[in-house]
């Protein structure tokens, strides 16, 4: 597993009907991306938070790699400005490639695919499988029940208490990547050990 970080995963939504307050974090965290030089690989729509966050970080310097699975192509979704486009297979196909390209990831806000995107990276890094920096963007609490829900599995005893070590909630786009560019690869790939030996 790399300690470098070259390109962060984003798993968002593709609607088009939600609060402009989304977009807005949506495309601040794509500046922030392109800042930091960070490229960034993503499902590959050009629609809703998908395609806004990519759209920014394309526009201030990122390399953007889009992955679709073939059957959401041949609907006639588009894809977004991609530097490179990938069609999969089927749904896990995308994931592993999404996941094979990068070494850290953000869930900004989504819907069921976005949480099952996140829910997997969670179980991958449980048990060994990665050590990247997992971030929760949270605008406007979008992920507070969520986050809730995290918190009740692990006092409950259905997951160990350093489980809260898996991932990092980040309320501003600014957060969730000072998170990512100061993530200690070193200290997580340890507690990953110690859970898995709970």
């Amino acid at each position: 597993m790399s300690n470098q970080i070259n390109t962060v995963c984003v798993f968002a939504s593709s609607s088009k009907k939600i609060d402009k307050i989304y977009y807005n974090d949506a495309y601040n965290l794509g500046v922030q991306l392109a800042k930091n030089s960070y490229n960034v690989v993503y499902g590959g729509s050009n629609l809703g938070l998908m395609g806004e966050v990519t759209q920014a970080a394309k526009a201030h310097g990122s390399d953007i790699i889009g992955v679709m699975p073939e059957k959401l192509y041949n609907f006639g979704i588009h894809p977004g400005d991609c530097t490179k486009f990938i069609l999969t297979k089927g749904m896990r196909e995308r994931k592993a490639k999404m996941d094979e390209l990068s070494q850290a990831l953000i869930a900004i806000s989504g819907g069921f695919g976005t949480l099952e995107e996140l829910s997997e990276m969670l179980v991958q890094k449980q048990l060994g499988y990665n050590n990247k920096p997992i971030v929760i963007l949270n605008t406007n609490g979008f992920y507070d029940n969520l986050i809730k829900f995290f918190d009740d599995i692990i006092q409950k005893n259905f997951a160990p208490k350093e489980t809260y070590n898996l991932y990092y909630i980040a309320n501003t786009p600014f957060e969730a990547v000072e998170y990512i560019k100061n993530y200690n690869f070193k200290e997580i790939d340890y507690l990953n050990k110690k859970i898995m030996l709970k």
